[in-house]
């Protein structure tokens, strides 16, 4: 394919994701006064945000007045099991209450009590109930609001625009390449700041709560070529409820609204079997916990002949369902025909969410390679080793806001680079070498990447099962190059297939390499020959890719905590069972 010089544009602030974080980000970058575009994968409003259904979480204490920041903070860090940056928490939790009531103003419609304050429901492992929310569909409500507010400020999105590569040169990042899905025309954006917004990495498990084509590890891959790191790439979330059948949609999402709103898990002799695992907190511990109990009732033999587990809230009357789980009802309507207010729901552990990704400052979001700048879940960091449902939300926007911010500032205060012909002809390459003839099919080698995480980096890890898998990943990448890549008018997918399998490929080995290295069991890491939590391992482990290309691992002490004020409620917390007598009947 032929590709003209000129297809080049220049923008003072680029984002790359139309997420919420993408969006959040495009928004305060405009307001700051610089000409910002937006490239998007999917439709502007269908991203991955949509998907996050159950609410976002911010310290009011409108139901629980003893609720407050400090304690949001608590429950965080301690819940992520002592490796969290804990000064993206403190900033999470202290500004989650203005970004609240913010997005609402804008158009979220979250639910209120009495017209005026927000309604507040529990998520698993918070002290307080401190989830504000729009019934099932609280991520679908603030992207409405925040297209709303982008389309306001005139801030352009291009949709079908996959970014093959940043532009770098030492050490400083200048613009994108970007290739248009349904055209296949190339772009390259000039830009004085470039902020990733694109995501996580879990499409690359066989059950995912992600949907294809997203999700990819497309943004750590992009990052670690202009020179980043990774930060903890073992700790990845398995969302204790993803339905099972039938099988194109098994991993889909069922939200923890449906526990939050009193839903009861139960295993194939009908025993609440969640007693065995945190008798206290019940189905509102951690994810972490309640994945590991679901699991280890499926492989123990006391799950469904689907290998699932039953979740019921067929207790709670229908109009009380259809007013706070609408979205759910009508999905296993939809999917198997099943009312769930008069029958269970059966569902499996599903890859649901990153928590390792790039290293970034916490108050910048800044990458550490000039003019780069990172938000969402494609940063590491701030959930340690287990996020609390309802946190996700509350980041996309803080953090998303920050990086606009910043990347603005950095904006206003250079000049654009001129644009570096060697390395936007080697982006240029690079897409080219993709496309010829050769025996493996893309789908097929997606499909089994799928398969070798799902079976060698899942809920349950061991090192002979690591080792198995970096070895078959090995094999997968050599088959990348033998990849038969066809492009004809209007038909790119093969190309877009071979692109995403670079991404999947090197963020699976990264996830995988650091899998093997972390020899305890921290939050949703859980190593079967390394049962316990050890000191020695509270640590964060990196990823950089070196000069050769190869991906090194290496590991950092984590700084205590020097803010007296917040030592104490990590004290307090730990000492008291906050749930007692506030579990669901």
């Amino acid at each position: 394919m032929r590709y003209s010089e000129h297809s080049i544009e220049y923008i003072d602030v680029l984002v790359i994701g139309s997420g919420g974080a993408g969006l959040r980000s495009a928004i305060e970058a405009k307001t700051s006064g610089v000409s910002v575009k937006i490239l998007g994968k999917r439709p502007k409003e269908d991203s991955h945000t949509v998907l996050a259904a159950g609410g976002i979480n911010a310290a009011f204490g409108n139901l629980d007045k003893e609720d407050c920041w400090q304690q949001h903070f608590a429950d965080t860090y301690i819940e992520g099991y002592g490796i969290g940056d804990h000064k993206a928490i403190e900033i999470m939790a202290k500004e989650s209450m203005n970004i609240v009531i913010e997005i609402d103003k804008w158009g979220a419609n979250l639910a209120k009590i009495n017209n005026r304050d927000f309604d507040q429901r529990f998520f698993g492992a918070h002290t307080y109930r401190r989830t504000c929310y729009s019934g099932d569909f609280t991520g679908k409500s603030i992207i409405k609001a925040l297209l709303k507010r982008s389309q306001e400020l005139s801030i352009p999105i291009n949709d079908y625009e996959y970014v093959t590569d940043l532009l770098t040169k030492d050490s400083k990042c200048f613009g994108a390449m970007s290739l248009n899905i349904k055209s296949g025309e190339r772009t390259a954006h000039i830009a004085k700041s470039v902020i990733l917004a694109t995501g996580g990495h879990t499409r690359i498990w066989k059950r995912s709560s992600s949907r294809r084509h997203e999700n990819n590890g497309d943004g750590f891959y992009l990052g670690l070529k202009a020179g980043c790191s990774l930060i903890n790439m073992e700790m990845v979330q398995f969302h204790p409820t993803g339905m099972i059948f039938p099988d194109d949609i098994a991993g889909t999402l069922v939200t923890e609204a449906v526990r939050g709103e009193g839903g009861i898990l139960r295993n194939s002799k009908g025993e609440r079997f969640m007693k065995k695992y945190d008798s206290k907190r019940m189905e509102l511990s951690t994810r972490d916990r309640v994945t590991i109990a679901n699991y280890t009732e499926i492989i123990e033999g006391r799950g469904t002949e689907r290998g699932g587990v039953y979740l019921d809230i067929s207790h709670k009357d229908k109009a009380f369902i259809l007013e706070k789980i609408p979205s759910i009802h009508r999905q296993f309507v939809e999917f198997q025909m099943l009312d769930i207010s008069e029958k269970p729901m059966e569902v499996a552990p599903t890859a649901h969410y990153s928590m390792g990704g790039l290293v970034v400052s916490p108050e910048e979001h800044f990458t550490g390679i000039e003019g780069l700048y990172a938000a969402g879940e494609v940063v590491g960091g701030l959930h340690g080793a287990n996020r609390l449902g309802g946190n996700s939300l509350a980041e996309i926007l803080i953090f998303g806001k920050r990086a606009g911010k910043f990347a603005a500032k950095h904006a206003k205060n250079i000049k654009y680079q001129d644009p570096n012909k060697n390395v936007i002809n080697s982006a240029h390459g690079r897409i080219n070498s993709r496309i010829k003839s050769g025996k493996d099919n893309g789908l097929d080698l997606t499909n089994e990447l799928g398969d070798l995480m799902w079976r060698h980096c899942g809920v349950i890890r061991n090192d002979q099962s690591l080792k198995l898998g970096l070895e078959k990943l090995r094999d997968i990448k050599i088959r990348i190059e033998k990849l038969n890549v066809q492009i004809d008018s209007g038909n790119y997918e093969d190309l877009i297939i071979a692109l995403n399998l670079e991404a999947e490929t090197i963020s699976a080995e990264a996830t995988l390499l650091s899998a093997l290295e972390r020899k305890e069991s921290r939050g949703a890491h859980q190593r079967k020959d390394y049962p316990k939590r050890e000191e020695s391992e509270r640590l964060n482990y990196y990823i950089k890719l070196s000069n050769i290309g190869e991906l090194d691992i290496s590991k950092k002490s984590i700084k205590n905590i020097d803010n007296q004020l917040l030592r104490d409620y990590i004290n307090k917390t730990e000492k008291i069972t906050t749930f007692e007598g506030k579990l669901l009947e």
